[in-house]
């Protein structure tokens, strides 16, 4: 079934039919499952089953790995980066072609809104794109030493790749590491969220039509236990790249330790976004209440500990109310919705035991705080837009990652703690202020302990930019030329210019 048809298929969110996806896509085929079978998709939106997905376990894990260790030790081991460049071109021109139908499969499997889904899938294949006209430029250097060795250094790829994607932004995640492994000449078995599997197997049709050689990229969608626990254990695996939780993410690191994988990982935040009193509060306010809101509140980006100068911290608390007021909550493909569902019930059911937790601390709830029960989103997993006013940075809201949309508004006097309470985390993902003070600007961007730091703007991420954390928050960067080198390895090749090495036992 073309993608298209799939979407023409689904004009709401109100129920219609349900898709089956009953084939795993293993070295250029569509397979069934060994020992999987198929599980629901749940339509956060309505709590019913949209999709039956097939889900692969160890034995399907494992012939995707033979499956991708057969390619990179053949035909795409082999190919040269312009030739590879032309396959992730084909790739780019399929999916921007396809977008919108992707978005609405996105939407759906997820809860995000569509308007947001259609910008974020819509822009995709640039990374496609961006990542093409880097594979053929690779180059290692030389390196000066005598005039009785030449040496250098080449870049190469480090091997079959597990990647393991989350549930929030299951196609944004995906790109993000297929684009650079595929132009650093790995190849990849993609385990995506059991909780929405649905777009990486459209994903696995785009590569299909491009062309690809068989087994470049594999999809396996399953349980973490079950597949993602028999990926990372895999011998045959090179390397791990996973965005998640950090519990999961550790235990990678123990499961994959005894074959010594290397590992990239994105694992949340909990992004500062300051207010100084100095700051255009009116583009202040944009950026905060959408990147408090924004995808239901399930971005590892959000910024929703809000720090605020002191003399301007009632009016933004105000502001943050009167906007929580104006966002149209509903159904993901109705093109009037600002935000959707929470993904899931696991989520449903943290988002509001988080907000309990934030009352029983003592913060004030100003809005919010509640599921929403209105005549058509009494079955979904609807929040109302909530905010916490007279938060510290000690309660478990404000050091915790909730992945809903709270919004925590702590008030700060001067530079100095505005940086100690955004510092005081142990994450160190991203991070944001405003302020008019060019000089501030730089100032406290500097004292940031965070990956990346917007000043004046929000979540603007593109291809060509950077973008991973400190401390808790990960190891390696995904996006620009940095993301390369998750997925490379550096050779050193030192050869004799004279052919002669002296016998060390000549008497």
């Amino acid at each position: 079934m073309e993608i298209g048809e799939v979407a023409a298929a689904q004009p709401s969110s109100h129920g219609g039919q349900v898709l089956r996806y009953e084939k795993l896509f293993v070295g250029g085929e569509w397979v069934d499952p060994l020992d999987g079978g198929l599980l629901d998709s749940i339509d956060p939106a309505t709590g019913r089953v949209w999709a039956h997905v097939a889900y692969g376990g160890p034995q399907d894990i494992d012939r995707a790995v033979t499956a991708a260790r057969s390619a990179f030790d053949g035909p795409w081991g082999r190919m040269p980066g312009w030739e590879r460049a032309a396959l992730l071109l084909r790739l780019a021109d399929l999916y921007q072609k396809r977008a919108p139908a992707l978005a609405i499969l996105e939407s759906r499997d997820s809860g995000r809104a569509l308007r947001d889904a259609r910008v974020d899938v819509g822009a995709h294949h640039q990374w496609y794109r961006w990542y093409a006209s880097l594979a053929d430029k690779l180059s290692g250097r030389t390196i000066p030493m005598d005039d009785s060795v030449h040496v250098y250094t080449t870049r190469v790829p480090v091997g079959v790749v597990g990647a393991i994607v989350p549930w929030n932004v299951p196609l944004m995640a995906a790109t993000w590491k297929i684009a650079p492994a595929l132009a650093a000449g790995c190849t990849v078995v993609l385990k995506p969220a059991e909780q929405t599997p649905v777009t990486a197997l459209e994903l696995a049709k785009l590569i299909e039509e491009a062309g690809f050689p068989p087994g470049v990229v594999n999809v396996v969608p399953g349980y973490g236990h079950e597949a993602g626990a028999a990926l990372v254990a895999h011998p045959g695996v090179d390397k791990i790249t996973f965005t998640g939780e950090g519990r999961t993410a550790k235990d990678i690191l123990r499961t994959g330790a005894d074959s010594l994988k290397r590992f990239s990982f994105e694992l949340g935040g909990k992004a500062p976004h300051i207010i100084f009193a100095d700051a255009d509060l009116e583009q202040a306010l944009n950026a905060a209440t959408g990147s408090a809101w924004t995808l239901c509140g399930q971005s590892c980006a959000l910024g929703s500990r809000v720090l605020v100068e002191r003399p301007v911290y009632d009016q933004v608390v105000d502001a943050f109310a009167q906007r929580a007021a104006a966002v149209r909550v509903g159904m993901p493909l109705d093109e009037a919705t600002h935000m959707g569902p929470q993904a899931h019930q696991a989520q449903l059911d943290k988002t509001l035991s988080y907000i309990g937790i934030g009352v029983e601390e003592g913060a004030q709830l100003v809005t919010g705080g509640r599921r929403l029960d209105a005549p058509g989103l009494a079955d979904g997993y609807f929040v109302a837009p909530t905010v916490f006013a007279g938060v510290h940075n000690q309660m478990r809201i404000a050091r915790e990652e909730i992945f809903g949309p709270v919004a925590a508004l702590i008030p700060f006097d001067g530079e100095d703690e505005a940086v100690a309470i955004a510092n005081d985390t142990s994450y160190g993902l991203t991070a944001g202020l405003w302020t008019r003070d060019v000089g501030r600007s730089h100032r406290v961007a500097a004292r940031i302990d965070a990956g990346m730091v917007w000043v004046n703007t929000y979540r603007y991420i593109r291809w060509t930019t950077p973008y991973g954390g400190m401390k808790a928050s990960g190891w390696g960067r995904e996006n620009g030329i940095e993301a390369l080198d998750n997925f490379l390895e550096t050779r050193t090749t030192i050869v004799s210019t004279t052919g002669k090495f002296p016998n060390p036992y000549a008497q």
